[in-house]
């Protein structure tokens, strides 16, 4: 699920590709890999949310993490140190191209009642790697969207592990600093012997795994 070139310190184009819709044009950035520094640093507080070149970036967002086959991005992962998320707020990956993108800027969690549960995690900037993640059901979400109007809402499962994961992003914190047991670290290849069975299934065919990215 990641990118074939080098990491780089500035947003860069990877590819141009014309769109549907309303949006002319987007661009493909490089994703950041695991390694580069801005993976670990806290993203800066964006001063416009409504500014062109946010409205840009969040589009090359989206364009991006469809490209790469990825339910969630935040902007650090695009070489970009600021603090907006795009995310699918999907309940299961069949349905990741009905769903219009969510994007939050300057975002704020608030884990609510609903307990804590563990699944499988996967991440754009760390390819082929899946780890089983622990994370509140429910949270409480408040942001900024790209005309610079406060939105708030609640997510619960799978929409709330994607604004988990990358809300982390923005803090510099990986999903495996999130595992509390590394021993439930595997490739996907290796996937069956977490799942107990002999041979590899589909990642896209077990229930547990959250697959962040391909």
């Amino acid at each position: 699920m990641g990118p074939r070139q080098a990491a780089a310190p500035n947003p860069r184009p990877l590819s141009a590709a014309r769109t549907r819709g309303y949006i002319p044009f987007m661009t493909v950035l490089e994703i950041a890999r695991l390694g580069h520094p801005i993976l670990l640093a806290r993203a800066r507080p964006v001063e416009d949310p409504s500014a062109p070149a946010i409205r840009t970036l969040a589009r090359d967002m989206i364009e991006t993490m469809r490209e790469a086959g990825g339910i969630g991005l935040a902007a650090p992962q695009v070489h970009a140190s600021l603090r907006l998320v795009v995310a699918l707020p999907i309940t299961s990956r069949e349905t990741c191209r009905e769903v219009e993108p969510l994007v939050l800027v300057n975002p704020e969690l608030e884990a609510l009642d609903g307990g804590i549960e563990e699944a499988l995690e996967g991440c754009l900037s760390i390819p082929g790697l899946r780890g089983l993640v622990p994370r509140a059901r429910r949270v409480g979400f408040r942001g900024f969207d790209l005309a610079g109007r406060p939105i708030a809402g609640e997510a619960e499962g799978l929409p709330a592990r994607i604004l988990q994961h990358e809300l982390d992003h923005l803090d510099g914190v990986l999903f495996p600093m999130r595992m509390t047991d590394l021993r439930s670290l595997a490739f996907e290849s290796e996937l069956h012997h977490l799942e107990g069975g002999s041979e590899p299934p589909s990642v896209a065919a077990m229930p547990s795994a959250v697959g962040l990215g391909r």
